[in-house]
């Protein structure tokens, strides 16, 4: 069975919490490494030896918001190609799009009960993001 390395990153303790137990339900090996702020995500990326699988990142953050990590990592030299799920409560197209073209791979909206943000997790690490293409019509996951 395949290990996966997931960093989350999110300000509010209590949605780190709800994704970690989401985490500890799935079958598959998952590793989950979480940080409260963007520059703890880019710390972490950019200063390896531990290489995610993906990358979930909230948007809404102080500090370095997850539009300012998003853009820092595709424009690095160093692991540009990460796998980067965009995980907010917005569902706004504006946003959605900003996130598409700043070159994020999938986008999620949280949801709301558990069933669902597992589902949402397990499709995340099912993407064969090798060879995964970012389109318009498969960036948003629906539940």
């Amino acid at each position: 069975m395949k290990d996966y390395t997931i960093f989350y990153t999110d300000d509010d303790e209590d949605d780190i919490s709800i994704f970690s137990d989401a985490v500890d339900s799935i079958p598959q090996n998952i590793i989950l490494q979480t940080y409260s702020e963007g520059q703890k995500l880019l710390n972490a990326i950019f200063n390896p030896p531990t290489t995610p699988y993906v990358v979930f990142l909230d948007l809404n953050m102080p500090g370095k918001n997850g539009f300012d990590v998003l853009e820092e990592i595709r424009n690095s030299d160093y692991d540009k190609d990460i796998p980067i799920v965009i995980y907010s409560t917005s569902s706004e197209a504006g946003i959605i799009e900003k996130c598409r073209n700043l070159g994020a791979n999938f986008y999620i909206t949280k949801p709301v009960l558990m069933k669902d943000i597992i589902k949402s997790i397990e499709h995340a690490i099912t993407i064969d993001w090798d060879n995964f293409i970012t389109t318009k019509a498969n960036f948003v996951y629906s539940v």
